[in-house]
């Protein structure tokens, strides 16, 4: 076998573990190991004198990765990120953001579920995590949506849709994580999911409000808030508003000239500042530990899947399988338009199965040089590209189009993790029950990402920019 072949057996077994339920990571390490030896062996001509050689080399190489690989400082950020998110929590601040969306939203049809978009998607713009958002508002939401009337299913899918826009509006952990695997600008991309993600949130809105109209019993307005009442909500949930500023403003310096510092600094300094606001709020010790450790707890998480994945691209990179299928990519006889909804529409499927990060990790190596070839490469001029826009901006366009998939796989049966995160923290209410509710938020993803593809502009904008 040439190292093609090798490529592709060891990739089809690494996805038939996955399917048969071991863990991304273990499944990706122990496949790129094998692989490696495989590879390395293969070039000493099988030589049972020489496996043992093969074996020392390939231990030592995916060793090299952990270290190599997350020593990034860019991956700072994603402990940082998941830790703002808990400490608002602690803090009060999703209570105070929810009942400043209630206020100001209720009284439109579904005016509760409405509320409970923009208050998610406001806790998106503090919390890298869309786990943690969907566990958050499952506790704070849900049971007013229920008490008003609503149906439990659909209280359900709101929350857990909802959470997806954590994906996209910055911080986002998956962002960064796309950022380091492609090697792209990190503060680029999460300025590019703002837009998208308030659009993701707006086509939600547009959902909910004409499924309210249409359909009888179906999320009731809730009325009687006095303007006072709604101007005198604003200034607990502004807390928000502040950290969401300092971090746009380290990215990217809106009056012009060098930004004020990295992402990583921004994202340190709100983790701070969403600190001292839990202390004056009264967090304590327990709560503080709770933050803490739930942090460390998705963290690594994260980490280990990134780990394990590593080692295999480090194998994708010596058996040259990237290459190679941007090289087959290339020369299919399709429009690439349509080669990219094929792609997209391949993750649609393998979302289905796995989880979004350990998704993304896997094929980004492989996909990613196949979309960029499709474009002419990384350095085209954007009236030379087949998309009209530069390689750099390409990259950003495909990074919002593949998390949006990503976002979308979070609430897709069997895997959808959202949906069994507020199955998990509401006992009342099944996680078939969730997959029912959030049925209808696969419409409106879909038109998210038809407008995303349609009009590149959309997630281009913002980023253009800088």
């Amino acid at each position: 076998m040439d190292s093609i072949q090798i490529g592709l057996v060891v990739s089809a077994g690494m996805l038939v573990l996955v399917f048969l339920g071991m863990r991304v990571a273990f499944a990706a390490g122990l496949s790129g190991l094998v692989g490696l030896i495989w590879i390395f062996w293969s070039r000493r001509g099988y030589d049972p004198e020489d496996f043992l050689w093969a074996l020392t080399v390939a231990v030592k190489t995916a060793g090299q990765v952990p270290h190599s690989k997350v020593s990034h400082q860019a991956l700072s950020l994603i402990p940082t990120f998941i830790l703002i998110g808990y400490l608002a929590y602690h803090a009060g601040l999703t209570k105070a953001l929810f009942e400043a969306a209630k206020r100001w939203f209720a009284w439109v049809p579904g005016g509760l579920a409405v509320s409970t978009v923009f208050a998610t998607a406001g806790f998106a713009a503090v919390s890298g995590a869309s786990v943690a958002t969907s566990a958050v508002f499952a506790r704070i939401a849900i049971p007013e949506m229920l008490a008003v009337g609503y149906d439990k299913r659909f209280a359900a899918g709101v929350v857990a849709a909802a959470g997806t826009l954590a994906s996209l509006i910055p911080p986002s952990a998956i962002l960064v994580i796309y950022a380091i695997i492609v090697e792209q600008d990190v503060g680029r991309l999460l300025l590019a999911g703002f837009v998208p993600g308030v659009f993701s949130a707006v086509i939600y809105t547009l959902l909910i409000v004409g499924m309210a109209m249409t359909m009888k019993n179906f999320g009731p307005p809730v009325t009687g808030f006095s303007w006072k009442e709604r101007f005198e909500s604003l200034p607990p949930a502004l807390p928000i508003v502040a950290v969401v500023v300092i971090i746009i403003f380290f990215v990217y310096n809106p009056f012009g000239g060098d930004a004020w510092g990295t992402p990583t600094e921004g994202g340190a300094i709100g983790a701070f500042i969403v600190f001292l606001m839990a202390l004056y709020r009264g967090m304590r010790w327990p709560q503080l530990r709770d933050a803490l450790l739930e942090t460390a707890k998705l963290s690594v998480m994260i980490f280990t899947i990134i780990w394990g994945v590593l080692i295999y691209v480090r194998f994708l990179g010596f058996a040259d399988l990237p290459g190679a299928f941007a090289d087959w990519i290339s020369s299919l006889h399709m429009a690439p338009i349509l080669i990219l909804i094929c792609i997209l529409l391949a993750y649609a499927v393998l979302g289905m199965f796995m989880d979004a990060i350990g998704m993304l990790l896997l094929t980004l190596p492989v996909v990613f040089p196949a979309v960029m070839a499709l474009n002419g490469g990384m350095n085209v001029t954007a009236e030379a590209s087949t998309f009209g826009m530069s390689g750099t901006l390409c990259a950003v366009w495909f990074g919002i189009l593949v998390v949006k998939m990503a976002e979308f796989c979070l609430i897709t049966p069997p895997i959808g993790l959202n949906c069994f995160v507020v199955a998990g923290v509401r006992d009342d209410i099944s996680v078939q029950d969730v997959f029912k509710g959030v049925t209808p938020f696969f419409i409106a993803d879909a038109i998210t990402i038809a407008m995303l593809v349609a009009f590149p502009w959309i997630v281009l904008w913002l980023p253009s920019q800088m």
